[in-house]
């Protein structure tokens, strides 16, 4: 790469289209046209095609430019490079609909223009429709329609006046208007890159000039920060201890001495250096890659959002509501475990509930149909085994989508658009906010966990009234003492008849309210490096999502005591025998390595 190319600001354009309406040729044309191509392939594929006794094409140029992918040309069989003076472009091809979707919603989810390709001749398909709805649904709003083949109709305006009708009715009905319509015949060049003399009743632009006038959107470094961390580098040689986290900027801009906090986690520290193999850095802004360092030695995993202290913060949840596409041959249907990533994070999830399920064509939808099959879209509520960091798809696009695996396969795409469970969100807002202010120790969890010999824990053992959980709180208790563990049991009366003195005790009306204070008081007796046992009569799912919010990466083990169960626990029991519970416990503390 030339420095010239270097200091050029890059766009990622989408090229969509139904089969065979010309997306090859107009790309092949605009290589042409912008000589970008590699010296003498376009004489080689002539006299390929002459050999081979057929008439070249310029979609041609496109197949045999994958051919040299693996001798290390800029050109693959999805994307190609090519600059002009005023900047440099990636071309993300779409060849087909199925390889289009994959690509979409992987490698095209960072496109910030589209060129959708409509066949004079053939008209509007479903799939010109489909492409439409999806480029709306993953927030692309630069999008131009070129109206190809216009050679076969005689350079009609009318032809292309019916096709600029008919799809422009379409978009509205996706809130997508100020969409430029071009007439174009990538075989013969009208309109690619030059003015057509055949069309002379059109006064627009041409594909060139639309490619050059979109716009790269500044808001991106206006914006608050965001960037994922796509790794964690650790030099251990001649005394370097330094651990670089690296990864691109998305959002914003990130500079030496800012506060950062890391999400779902909620560690924060401050950069301590931008490391650049070439120069001293002090900043960074969005879309180059970066690595940096920390004040703190902070365990930071890939997958994490990094944000600003005095910005706003992602939000963080086990539950999503979203738009999917589904690409797979089997059904997407409720209650299977399937695999989302989003950005460089990965979590299990199932489907919860389907509200409807759309015909991208008709944009008709059904609010019946319990699964969803292949090429549709339905409204999904998910339910995640992880908490996930992401943010809305309309505010930061790029932290919004995410595509769907099952079955080591990408068989689906889509965009997050609200998530149901927003007190949960925002206590999470408040364990950030908590923990940005929090007041560090002198002495760290691992200091402490070396010193006693175990880990900090909490161990929660629930059950019906009557159900004997103080018996058994009490003789754990006593049992991890003897061998020298550092252990208190503390009932649920202690909170409630201290802590909660200044709220209602009785019924459910502040259950939520008591069991907030409850973890964040076992929060605190947490960071002291003790095994903590608390009992809860009852305690349900919503009940433990509050506690793994509020202490966050601390060892919690349940322990349910009866037959009917009310949260998914590590431990059940139907028995009354407190030493052989005791005992079970001891031994899942061990196997976790809890306790030596």
């Amino acid at each position: 790469m030339g420095e010239k190319l270097k200091n050029k600001d890059s766009l990622q354009i989408v090229f969509a289209g139904h089969v065979d309406h010309g997306k090859s040729t107009i790309i092949g044309r605009l290589l042409v046209d912008t000589d970008s191509l590699p010296t003498g392939k376009l004489e080689f594929v002539k006299k390929m095609c002459q050999n081979n006794s057929k008439p070249f094409e310029y979609a041609f140029l496109l197949d045999a430019l994958k051919e040299e992918q693996s001798q290390g040309i800029t050109i693959d069989s999805s994307r190609c490079f090519f600059e002009t003076d005023k900047r440099r472009y990636i071309i993300i091809d779409a060849p087909g609909h199925i390889e289009f979707l994959r690509n979409m919603v992987t490698g095209a989810s960072r496109a910030s223009a589209a060129f959708i390709v409509i066949d004079a001749h053939e008209g509007v398909m479903e799939n010109s429709k489909r492409h439409g709805y999806l480029l709306a649904m993953l927030g692309i709003k630069q999008i131009n329609v070129l109206v190809n083949k216009m050679d076969l109709v005689s350079f009609s305006e009318t032809d292309f006046l019916k096709i600029k009708e008919n799809y422009s009715e379409f978009l509205n009905s996706l809130s997508i208007s100020d969409i430029s319509f071009i007439p174009v015949s990538g075989f013969y060049g009208d309109n690619v890159s030059q003015k057509s003399l055949n069309m002379s009743w059109y006064d627009g632009k041409t594909v060139l000039e639309a490619l050059e006038s979109f716009e790269i959107n500044d808001e991106v470094i206006d914006s608050d920060f965001r960037m994922s961390v796509q790794d964690v580098y650790k030099f251990t040689g001649k005394g370097d201890e330094r651990r670089i986290i690296a990864g691109m900027v998305d959002y914003g801009m990130l500079s030496v001495g800012d506060e950062i906090l890391f999400s779902p986690s909620g560690k924060k520290s401050k950069v301590k250096s931008i490391e650049n193999f070439e120069r001293e850095e002090y900043s960074v802004k969005a879309g180059y890659s970066v690595g940096f360092t920390l004040y703190d030695q902070l365990y930071i995993k890939r997958g994490e959002i990094i944000s600003k202290k005095n910005e706003t913060h992602p939000i963080c949840s086990k539950k999503l509501i979203a738009n999917i596409f589904w690409m797979g041959k089997e059904r997407l249907v409720i209650g299977k475990d399937y695999i989302l990533k989003l950005g460089t994070q990965k979590t299990v999830f199932q489907i919860e509930e389907i509200l409807f399920v759309m015909n991208t064509a008709e944009l008709s939808t059904d609010q019946y149909k319990k699964e969803i099959d292949q090429n549709e879209i339905g409204r999904v509520v998910l339910v995640l085994k992880n908490i996930l960091a992401f943010e809305i798809s309309d505010k930061f696009p790029n932290f919004g989508r995410f595509v769907v695996v099952d079955d080591y396969e990408i068989c689906g795409g889509g965009i997050i658009i609200d998530y149901p469970d927003k007190e949960i969100s925002q206590l999470r807002e408040n364990v950030n906010l908590r923990n940005l202010n929090w007041i560090n120790n002198s002495v760290s969890s691992e200091m402490r966990c070396e010193k006693y010999g175990h880990k900090s824990c909490l161990i929660i053992i629930s059950g019906k009234k009557g159900s004997g959980r103080k018996k058994i709180a009490r003789l754990l208790e006593t049992e991890l003492f003897s061998s020298d563990k550092i252990v208190f049991y503390m009932g649920m009366g202690n909170i409630v008849y201290g802590v909660d003195a200044d709220i209602k005790c009785s019924g459910n009306e502040n259950r939520k309210e008591h069991i907030r204070r409850l973890s964040e008081v076992c929060n605190l007796m947490l960071q002291t490096g003790l095994i903590l046992i608390v009992t809860i009569q009852e305690i349900e799912c919503s009940d433990l999502e509050i506690f793994d919010q509020v202490i966050g990466e601390h060892n919690r083990l349940t322990v349910w005591l009866g037959s009917e169960y009310s949260c998914n626990a590590d431990l059940k029991f139907d028995v009354s025998n407190s030493e052989y519970i005791s005992d079970e416990i001891i031994n899942l503390l061990q196997s976790r390595s809890i306790i030596n």
